[in-house]
């Protein structure tokens, strides 16, 4: 149950207008969740939002740069009063800006850093205090499979490799509120994030998305509610003690 004094509780899901977060603060709104949706502008996350309430749930559009620590804290103070306290929140905005090393420039590297990482961090920060409040709470950070390594994503791979120690550095340190951290590493999804790589390396995506499914042991590639079903049970009142954990959500083992 997502029920605490038959009032909803409320998550946050940042990077909500498409994609994996759009699929996941729907698929969190299903389980009983009010849901903050969270991208750069209201308008962008109003189509999930909309879509929520469509189907009977609760929603707020929020526009808010993560990597802005007045803007993110303007975010939360909003849905913490037009929402509620929000006890889960779900670290998925995300960018890409793909080069081998030698061609990325500093804001390559520094806009994928701040969006990754710095967004993550404020909204864990501003956050927390709600679920220690609460005597419960939810993080769960998106990293990823290019975590180990991937060409062309020397800034993707280390921000998404910096948000696991993140995560098991929030576990240990929040345990003892009842809050739990883990981190879901996905594979190949197919999102707007895998067309732009495809579209990089000079693939149409259709062939791109063939060719990864060759390689994937349950031989075709992922789609956004594969990632959602793995965070509505992390989110779950069932995983209180599934903390620290990186689940790579990728189809088969990874070496």
């Amino acid at each position: 149950m997502t029920e605490q004094n038959s009032t909803p509780r409320v998550a946050i899901v940042t990077g909500a207008a498409r994609g994996i977060g759009a699929a996941t603060a729907q698929r969190l709104a299903a389980d009983g969740y009010a849901v903050a949706v969270v991208d750069l502008t209201a308008e962008a996350a109003q189509e999930t939002a909309e879509k929520i309430v469509a189907a009977g749930g609760r929603a707020l559009a929020v526009g808010a740069d993560v990597s802005d620590e007045t803007q993110v804290q303007a975010a939360v103070e909003r849905i913490a009063t037009e929402l509620g306290a929000p006890v889960v929140l779900v670290n998925n905005a995300g960018v890409l800006r793909d080069n081998l090393l030698f061609k990325m420039s500093q804001s390559d590297w520094d806009t994928v850093m701040n969006v990754h990482l710095r967004g993550a961090f404020l909204m864990t920060r501003a956050t927390q205090k709600y679920m220690v409040d609460a005597g419960f709470g939810r993080i769960v950070n998106l990293s990823s499979s290019s975590a180990q390594g991937n060409r062309g994503q020397a800034n993707y791979s280390a921000a998404k490799a910096g948000l696991q120690g993140f995560t098991k550095t929030l576990a240990i340190e929040l345990g003892k509120f009842g809050i739990t951290a883990n981190a879901v590493a996905p594979g190949f999804i197919a999102t707007d994030m895998t067309a732009a790589t495809a579209a990089r390396v000079g693939m149409e995506f259709e062939d791109f998305k063939k060719a990864a499914a060759t390689q994937i042991p349950v031989q075709r590639v992922g789609v956004p509610e594969d990632i959602a079903h793995t965070i509505s049970f992390l989110t779950s009142e069932g995983a209180g003690f599934v903390s620290g954990q990186v689940i790579y959500v990728a189809g088969g083992p990874l070496d």
